[in-house]
Formats: structure tokens, C-alpha cells, sequence
């Protein structure tokens, strides 16, 4: 079973940690996108947590016509933590990546990418999973018959 708990829960961290809507009020396109995640993430029809995130983040994705990737990190911002099987390829790809670079470099980790790196080691995700990770080639022959 997977806990769930809210980002301001006193508790120990569990698998998935649900963000907080953000504190500034000038943030309005961060408001709209935790509004509509959170709101969509209550009618997915799945029991499984993972399942249900990564579909509102999707759904919200294709809702406001912007990369599940903006998505993914706005909420990894406020506060979202979950296992890998959480967040959409494209974001999965951006963290491998920008966890490879110091964070003085351009692209390199932000602070909700070094915390939910942070969260993947506390929960025991597999610390090679970026290089072992396979992306999608093209699958074309080398010579033209």
C-alpha cells in the first residue's frame, strides 16, 4: 500500500506527498495548474496512486496545451513528491539530466529537483535508474536496398 500524505502532514515522508497550492498570490498560472491538477486527480477512476497522478498531470497538461514536463516540474515545485512511475517521460528525462550538471551550470538541478531526488532516496528508488533507463530510437536500417 501506498501513503499518501499532504506536504505540510507532520509525518514520516511516504511514498507520494501531495503539493500545496503555491503562497504567492501573483502566481496565478501555478495556481491554475495545482487547481486543475488537484481537481482532475480526484476523479481518475484507478485505485493506484501512481496511476491517478500521472493522469492528472497529463490531463492537466492537455487541458491548459502546455508539456506534461511544465506541468510535472510546476507541481514538483509545490511541494509533489512520488516514486518514478509518477511523472511523465519527458520530465523523468529532464531530471536525469540536470542531476548530471552542478548546480551553477546552465539546465543544472533546481531546488524541487534536488529535494524530490532527495525523496527517491529516502524511499529506496533505484539510485541507476536514469542509466539504465532506454529512450526511444529510431529504428531505421543503415543501408537503403
Amino acid at each position: 500500500m501506498i501513503d499518501i500524505l499532504k506536504s505540510n502532514d507532520n509525518k514520516e515522508a511516504g511514498s507520494i506527498i501531495l503539493p500545496l497550492p503555491p503562497e504567492s498570490k501573483k502566481a496565478q498560472q501555478e495556481m491554475e495548474i495545482y487547481a486543475r491538477f488537484m481537481r482532475h486527480l480526484r476523479c481518475v477512476p484507478n485505485s493506484r496512486a501512481e496511476i491517478k497522478i500521472l493522469s492528472a498531470i497529463q490531463f492537466t497538461a492537455d487541458l491548459l496545451n502546455v508539456g506534461d514536463a511544465l506541468i510535472a516540474k510546476v507541481l514538483v515545485d509545490l511541494g509533489l513528491r512520488g516514486t518514478r512511475k509518477c511523472f511523465p517521460t519527458s520530465y523523468l528525462e529532464f531530471i536525469d539530466k540536470s542531476l548530471l550538471r552542478s548546480g551553477y551550470e546552465v539546465g543544472g538541478p533546481t531546488r524541487g529537483s534536488l529535494a524530490l531526488k532527495q525523496h527517491w532516496d529516502l524511499i529506496g528508488e533505484d539510485k541507476f535508474a536514469a542509466a539504465r533507463r532506454e529512450y526511444p530510437r529510431v529504428e531505421e536500417p543503415m543501408f537503403v536496398e
